[in-house]
């Protein structure tokens, strides 16, 4: 009567909006100031200024039917320059308008982008920790997903990388910063997997693609360099989304870029007009091409994110917890108090406090927590992280 494979995706929520979900209803019988919600990656800071006051004024100059009618299939041409633009100042690339894709988002450009890349018999290498909606974006598309193990630092297993790869492999995806450790991963090792794969795409006689997946791009603390892929590696085709980077996920934009170096680019390009076509995911909304198109250098408030991802650290910390300082993104890895992280995170909501068992994520024996709430959220919580932690010592 239905596809079966759709038909579990759809009666089964992912671990993550499962628990943002009881969260909800939890909060309702308890109380919400009983309740520390760390399931869901949702900005918790405003959108820049500049993203309320584009609205505005877009409303006030343009006519409706411009800003709610139908842009072209690939985007309006300004907002596709202003994007190529900036990739360029950012990244010493000379990509032109004509090679950008918008999109409802990182979701939709990840389902174009295999989707264009896939032939018969194609896999696609993701690399733990990940996001696990990458398997069911390429599985959806017909391809194969292939995971690679982390070490034991979750840092990429540079070797296992290596031994992954074969004469189906079609493309990589890699997610720096990362969801869910929030690593950024550095210049070496960036090197190392450009080169392995400029070396496996010689051997195989045919390219093999980086899929970047960059919706935490301007979301690094301190010091951290993130390395630049797209100057690093010619196959690459770029992933990314403004829900993070302008806190507007609600209003799903985002676009695809593929580089100026990359091996036979026109057809590459015309496979991901091909592919939106084919998905239906055209015209992505026309007002917020317009609002990033004037909100294009505009910034995130970071600082907030990073009292809190310190205040969660240094606090988890000193309770007793192993963790994972974030480099990046807004989640915080935390060592499980038993070998079983799903038993751990289960446990964890005797004390109102709602984590992501790592499992999800292809990797054992950690929790995600998403500190991207209020501070004080995080302040009220710290109790309750230390009950459950006493908790293991009965």
């Amino acid at each position: 009567m239905v596809n079966e494979k759709m038909y579990g995706l759809g009666s089964a929520r992912s671990a993550i909006r499962e628990l943002f979900e009881f969260g909800k209803r939890r909060a309702a019988e308890i109380g919400a100031d009983k309740v520390y919600d760390f399931s869901l990656g949702n900005p918790s800071v405003e959108p820049p200024k500049e993203v309320n006051e584009a609205i505005v004024s877009i409303l006030k100059e343009f006519g409706s039917k411009d800003v709610h009618g139908y842009s072209s299939a690939q985007g309006f041409l300004s907002t596709r320059k202003a994007v190529a633009d900036k990739l360029n100042r950012e990244n010493n690339t000379n990509i032109s308008p004509d090679y950008i894709y918008m999109t409802a988002g990182a979701a939709a450009g990840l389902c174009i982008a295999v989707r264009a890349l896939n032939e018969d018999k194609d896999e696609f290498i993701i690399l733990a920790p990940y996001f696990p909606e990458y398997k069911v974006f390429i599985e959806a598309q017909g391809a194969k997903v292939v995971e690679v193990p982390c070490d034991a630092s979750l840092n990429i297993d540079v070797k296992a990388f290596a031994a992954a790869i074969t004469k189906n492999t079609k493309g990589v995806i890699i997610n720096s910063p990362n969801n869910p450790s929030g690593k950024v991963y550095d210049q070496k090792t960036i090197k190392a997997i450009c080169d392995i794969l400029e070396s496996k795409s010689k051997e195989f006689g045919s390219p093999i693609f980086v899929i970047s997946d960059e919706p935490y791009r301007e979301l690094v603390y301190s010091n951290t360099i993130l390395p630049s892929i797209l100057s690093m590696y010619d196959n690459t085709i770029i992933c990314y989304s403004y829900s993070k980077s302008l806190s507007i996920p609600g209003d799903r934009i985002g676009y695809l870029a593929v580089s100026d170096r990359c091996y036979g680019k026109d057809k590459v390009y015309a496979a991901i007009n091909g592919a939106g076509r084919a998905l239906g995911y055209v015209c992505a909304p026309t007002l917020f091409q317009l609002v990033i198109e004037r909100c294009i250098d505009a910034k995130t408030n970071i600082f907030d994110y990073d009292k809190n991802r310190t205040l969660l650290y240094e606090n988890l910390t000193n309770i007793g917890y192993d963790c994972l300082k974030p480099d990046g993104a807004f989640y915080l890895f935390v060592k499980s108090l038993e070998k079983d992280s799903i038993a751990f995170c289960e446990r964890a909501k005797n004390s109102g406090i709602l984590i992501v068992p790592s499992d999800s994520f292809g990797v054992k024996g950690y929790a995600r927590i998403a500190y991207c709430v209020d501070y004080n959220t995080i302040e009220r919580s710290l109790p309750a992280f230390k009950e459950l932690f006493d908790s293991y010592k009965k």
